[in-house]
């Protein structure tokens, strides 16, 4: 595998660059470049650790909370701490999502099998005399 197939799309590197400087800032495609091996460097250092722990666990797939955990045990407290709330918080909106999907799809099998004799539906007709 070359080695810039194991790095950051460049592009993508670019943009969150530019997304914290002002707008006229200017990023020359060295600065770009160093970012891009750091950034991936730093990702492939915490992955390796999250893998070892999972090889140690005898599992195979890495998640989230083993990610959580190599940011702490590398001494990046500050950067687990944010990772965790993020990871616990998109559970929470996963979950919730779930959820709302599920009544949708129930509240569209109901419409989808009609009136019954359970629906609390009442249906009249008002004549004028």
């Amino acid at each position: 595998m070359d080695e810039h197939d194991k790095m950051l799309p460049i592009a993508n590197v670019g943009r969150i660059m530019k997304q914290i400087l002002p707008p006229t800032a200017k990023i020359s495609k060295q600065a770009k470049e160093t970012m891009q091996e750091c950034a991936s460097e730093f990702i492939a250092f915490v992955t390796g650790e999250a893998s070892e722990k999972c090889r140690r666990d005898n599992r195979k797939t890495v998640n989230g909370d083993d990610l959580c955990w190599a940011l702490a045990s590398l001494g990046f407290d500050d950067c687990s701490n944010a990772v965790t709330r993020y990871l616990n918080k998109f559970r929470e909106f996963e979950k919730d999502r779930a959820a709302a999907n599920q009544m949708n799809e129930e509240h569209v099998n109901e419409a989808a099998a009609g009136p019954s004799n359970s629906s609390k539906e009442i249906s009249f007709l008002v004549t004028r005399p």
